[in-house]
């Protein structure tokens, strides 16, 4: 998800650039870095609704116990049965789900990480040498940008990189639900055998 940025950067500090290559680095590397962010924040988006079905999940299992419970209080061997394979099946789901998530937590500690480590490359680009100058004034205003591009807040070019991303966030979930509308529809069609 990152290399574009590494690669920009990379290039930035592997040779000597004028400074008007370098702010056209840098620009590439900011476009990179939002839809970065974006990637991460799309990754905390499948986290959640991971955790949502594993709750969905657990409910159901212990709702599928309790019935069970309830039929061998009354001594009914048939509805036992039945409790006792869909006890198996939620069970299974439930256990499933707990790994997916688990999965799910460290990709988005991993891409949280290494979106802060693109964060620092390109607070370093942006002073145009590789590692800190040693100006905390130079240092702080660079990182000050890069904290602005992506927590827009106060600056304008924040709000537009916001803005963006809600309008790409906006497209994708119309592009979604329609897909879902067409895919609906074709199930409806085959049922009614048209």
């Amino acid at each position: 998800m990152f290399e574009q940025l590494r690669q920009s950067l990379n290039e930035l500090l592997e040779r000597a650039t004028k400074p008007e290559d370098r702010r056209t680095i840098v620009v590439r590397m900011k476009n990179t870095l939002v839809q970065a962010t974006m990637g991460v924040d799309d990754l905390r988006q499948a986290l959640a609704l991971t955790r949502r079905k594993l709750e969905h999940e657990q409910k159901e299992l212990l709702t599928v116990r309790r019935r069970k419970e309830l039929a061998v209080a009354i001594k009914d061997a048939d509805t036992v049965a039945v409790a006792e394979r869909f006890e198996r099946q939620h069970q299974e789901r439930v256990t499933l789900m707990e790994g997916k998530l688990a999965v799910q937590e460290r990709e988005v500690e991993l891409a949280e990480r290494e979106l802060e480590e693109m964060k620092a490359e390109l607070r370093r680009a942006m002073t145009g040498v590789p590692h800190t100058t040693g100006d905390a004034a130079h240092d702080a205003a660079a990182r000050d940008e890069v904290e602005e591009m992506l927590d827009p807040t106060g600056s304008a070019e924040g709000t537009r990189a916001r803005e963006e991303i809600d309008a790409l966030a906006r497209e994708r979930a119309r592009a979604e639900r329609s897909a879902d509308a067409d895919r609906r529809l074709e199930e409806l069609k085959r049922k009614m055998g048209r």
